[in-house]
């Protein structure tokens, strides 16, 4: 087979078309544009709509009717010439009748051979330059404006801007003529290129044979009509003697002949003339590969396509030819031994299923065939350079079939698939297990559509989506370098940051490295926690993040992503200790959490994680009283966007710092009189955390600084006695919403009794112990637990809920 990547191909007889290459690389749609179209009849927009194919195997099926109409009928003819004529009237046919019925079935036998082998022919021939003038004339064309191009730059001045566009376009021209080249060079022979005899080579190659084949019908068609109608309108088939037997019959005998064979020859012309209409004046094929928008050398395919269908139509049945449709053909393609085969199939299947509109029907039979997507795995590990587009076309199919939940399922059934999928991975480092030597990895400006950036991030982006499904994300731990080679492409530094011109590629991989390992820390269950231990104790995951952080102004999305795992991974202890280990992660992400030109989302990912890190670490709690950040903090309380955070953080700084910090937090009391007017006046949320950080403040203090605290806010014990008990009152259920309102409210409850016993009274006296009975009948393990990953509890609180309940109705009765 020829050259795929060229600029046009002329097929005779069976197409007589020229290719021109397409400007457009666009995505197929399934209705057909009427831009494109000649007016139809209601009954033939009937027939036409859908998918853009089906006029081509229309076309075919009233093309086999007329061929096969014609071939029954001279089949009859020739029946009838040799068993009537031959046969019955030799020795009594006139000379001339004789040698008109012999070059007739002459050239019958002729046609019919022809029109028998020419077909496969002209198949052979769709993948070859047809037309050795037009193409040349092409060539020359496209040559000259090169080397006037080239002249005109000679004379260019240096740094023109003209220039760099030409030379830029050259190189890229280089390129794809290089990859034809490329492609051309097989150990086997093209079969269009094949010399049939050692001699007269150029004569004998098989496109020209189908060129030869296809003006022999024709003119063996036209001979047949000219001596039936000549014969039929003169009728002089010689006298016939009366009484002589022989004879008598003759006559009708001939005219049925002369008739057979008219009939023969003028259904294969009105055949060839319907052909050359469509393909020629109409332009049918231009037509459905423009509503197709297969783009270029789409033309190639829908030919192809064409043609087999043609085929089956002949030579099976002239229904068989209606079942076909791109996708199947496309997949057939995509299958074979044939390099440029699967090159046309899997450019197909790109085109059908990136397009909105025809995408669920292509990825739905894909889908549902395992040895399909078994192949496009295949391809995937397929490095060599005349295969990067089958590679390429192949990842990109299956980025949008795992669009679909069970589609990511059946991938990730397929042995050895994620490995096939790590293959697309090119990190630029060597790798021993799941260590990487430690090299400097600058920016690069790559302006290959075939780049190891492109390879990435698609490689990134299917296992992103297969990670929808918690037991593939398993499974993409267990698959050994996948981790390692997904952090790898964590590494941004501050010149890839910050910098405006960079190839955007670059950012979109460091994005979807992020995407991937976000969802692989969300992951529940215990597959979950294996994932966030084997990713925190990669040694590059938290610097790689913190570097994100200090350097992504420009970028906020990377930050959030890059916020939102160390949350995930502070849920292990051990990755913890890890993350505040890592010098200035603290620090950068309080930056963020206290800057006004950080985005919302942003700022409150960055609280989250520092309230997550706190908990229950006393080292980390040290390591955030260093820093500094107590009247940041204290201030935080009073901004609607921080205060659930910064309560957190202050909640979990006051209870788990040791008793060794009491001076370190001391400053932390001024957040009491904020902390008591939200309890009054917030709900919810708000509420719940208040109620908690203000239990952990109220333990630092002694009896007269939490009075004078109390006075300066303006609120009385009693009144704090009175919205506790409401509160339990209101929430006689634990709350999904509000999990931890119920405990804190009996903490803060226990801290009034015991700081005087006066309270306890009030509580008496406003009915606590029966709210307390209710909770300890409806406790739940949903208020053991300080957070949860999904439906999972993390951090179980160190005091069971009925030790605290026991407490506090002790302390009533007291």
């Amino acid at each position: 087979m020829a050259h795929l990547n060229r600029e046009e191909s002329e097929i005779v007889d069976m197409s007589m078309i020229t290719e021109e290459e397409s400007a457009n690389d666009r995505s197929t749609i399934s209705v057909p544009q009427t831009s494109l179209e000649t007016r139809a009849t209601p009954a033939e927009s009937r027939l036409v709509f859908g998918a853009p194919e089906k006029r081509l195997t229309l076309f075919a099926l009233r093309l086999a009717v007329l061929e096969k109409s014609a071939t029954s009928i001279g089949t009859l003819a020739f029946i009838w010439a040799t068993v009537v004529l031959l046969g019955g009237f030799a020795a009594t046919l006139d000379l001339t009748d004789f040698w008109v019925v012999t070059v007739i079935l002459i050239t019958e036998g002729t046609r019919t051979f022809g029109r028998s082998r020419e077909l496969e022919w002209q198949h052979r021939a769709t993948w070859s330059f047809m037309d050795v003038g037009v193409n040349g004339f092409r060539a020359m064309k496209s040559s000259s404006v090169t080397v006037f191009r080239k002249v005109k730059t000679l004379f260019q001045k240096p740094g023109q801007g003209s220039r760099s566009r030409e030379i830029s376009l050259a190189r890229k021209v280089s390129k794809k003529q290089q990859y034809e080249e490329q492609i051309a060079t097989t150990r086997t022979w093209t079969n269009s290129e094949v010399p049939v005899l050692p001699v007269l080579q150029w004569i004998f190659l098989s496109k020209n044979i189908s060129k030869f084949l296809y003006w022999l019908q024709l003119a063996s068609a036209t001979a047949c009509v000219v001596l039936s109608m000549l014969n039929l309108v003169n009728r002089n088939f010689g006298e016939t003697k009366k009484g002589d037997t022989d004879k008598r019959n003759r006559e009708q005998a001939l005219i049925i002949f002369y008739s057979l064979a008219l009939a023969d020859a003028v259904l294969f012309l009105v055949e060839k003339a319907y052909w050359v209409w469509e393909f020629r004046v109409e332009k049918l094929l231009e037509k459905v590969n423009n509503e197709c928008e297969l783009g270029d050398l789409g033309l190639i395919s829908t030919t192809r396509f064409f043609y087999d269908s043609y085929s089956k139509s002949l030579n099976i049945s002239i229904f068989d030819g209606l079942k076909m449709d791109m996708v199947s053909f496309a997949i057939d393609l995509m299958e074979s031994g044939s390099l440029e085969e699967q090159l046309i199939g899997v450019r197909i299947l790109k085109k059908f299923s990136e397009n909105p509109k025809f995408s669920k029907d292509t990825l739905q039979k894909i889908g549902v065939k395992l040895p399909v997507i078994a192949r496009l795995l295949e391809m995937l590990n397929w490095k060599h350079e005349e295969e990067h587009e089958i590679r390429y076309s192949a990842a990109k199919i299956l980025v949008n079939l795992a669009e679909r939940k069970q589609n990511i399922l059946r991938i990730a059934e397929i042995p050895g698939a994620l490995e096939c999928i790590s293959s697309l991975l090119h990190a630029g480092r060597t790798a021993t297990g799941i260590s990487f030597e430690i090299l400097e990895k600058g920016v690069v400006f790559d302006n290959g559509n075939y780049s190891n950036w492109s390879f990435n991030h698609l490689g990134l982006e299917i296992l992103r989506k297969l990670a929808r499904d918690h037991d593939i994300c398993e499974k993409i731990g267990n698959t050994r370098g996948l981790l390692s080679k997904v952090i790898h492409f964590l590494h941004a530094d501050e010149q890839l940051l910050q910098q405006s011109n960079v190839e955007q590629l670059q950012i979109a991989t460091v994005e979807g490295s992020l995407q991937l390992l976000q969802r692989l820390a969300y992951t529940s269950s215990k597959a979950g926690k294996q994932l966030r231990k084997d990713i925190s104790e990669i040694v590059f995951t938290v610097t790689y993040i913190r570097d994100i952080l200090k350097h992504g102004e420009m970028h906020p999305d990377l930050q959030l992503l890059g916020i939102q795992i160390l949350s995930s991974l502070a849920t292990a202890e051990e990755a913890t200790e890890r993350i505040a280990a890592t010098g200035g992660v603290l620090k950068v992400l309080f930056c963020i959490f206290f800057n006004d030109n950080i985005p919302r989302n942003v700022r409150e990912a960055a609280g989250e994680a520092l309230a997550t890190l706190a908990l229950q670490s006393m080292n980390t709690c040290h390591r955030i009283l260093m820093l500094q950040h107590n009247k940041e903090l204290v201030k935080a309380l009073n901004d609607p966007l921080l205060r659930v955070n910064a309560a957190r953080i202050l909640r979990n700084l006051c209870c788990y710092s040791g008793n060794d910090r009491f001076q370190q937090l001391k400053g932390l009391t001024d957040a009491v009189p904020t902390i008591l007017e939200a309890i009054m006046i917030e709900d919810n949320k708000v509420q719940e955390v208040m109620i908690g950080a203000g239990v952990s403040i109220f333990k630092l203090m002694e009896s007269q600084e939490s009075t004078r605290l109390f006075q300066k806010a303006n609120i009385t014990k009693f009144d704090l006695v009175q919205k506790l008990t409401r509160i339990l009152t209101k929430y006689r259920y634990p709350s999904i919403q509000v999990p931890g309102i119920r405990r804190y409210t009996v903490e803060l409850a226990i801290w009034l009794m015991k700081d005087d016993p006066e309270n306890a009274t009030s509580f008496q006296r406003l009915g606590m112990s029966g709210e307390l009975e209710s909770i300890l009948d409806t406790t739940s393990d949903l208020e053991s637990f300080h957070i949860f990953c999904g439906t999972i509890g993390l951090y179980r609180h160190n005091i069971e809920m009925q030790a605290l309940i026991e407490t506090a109705m002790k302390l009533l009765q007291q």
